[in-house]
């Protein structure tokens, strides 16, 4: 099963580790500087240029424990749903 992130960028649910509110989370220092860290690596996908709402971590590639960041314009209810909907839809 896939995630549609938002404007074209789609995510494997399975890679997904955690999808976290981008004013929530970025209060703390440690998450504003992994973010930091994750553009200078190249690390962070921006999906569209519109208001960030979310951001997800996910596995870009498990077997070298790669991970990668995609900035998102949905909020974490409606990303959260979206991966609810599918699960729901598959059993």
């Amino acid at each position: 099963m896939y995630l549609h992130a938002g404007n074209n960028k789609i995510i494997r649910t399975k890679s997904i580790i955690g999808i976290f509110d981008m004013d929530n989370a970025t209060m703390g220092a440690d998450t504003r500087a992994f973010l930091q860290h994750a553009q200078k690596d190249g690390t962070l996908e921006i999906s569209k240029t519109e208001i960030p709402k979310s951001f997800i971590l996910y596995d870009k590639n498990k077997a070298e424990k790669e991970t990668a960041v995609c900035i998102s314009q949905l909020s974490t209810l409606s990303l959260a749903s979206r991966v609810k909907k599918k699960l729901d839809n598959n059993f």
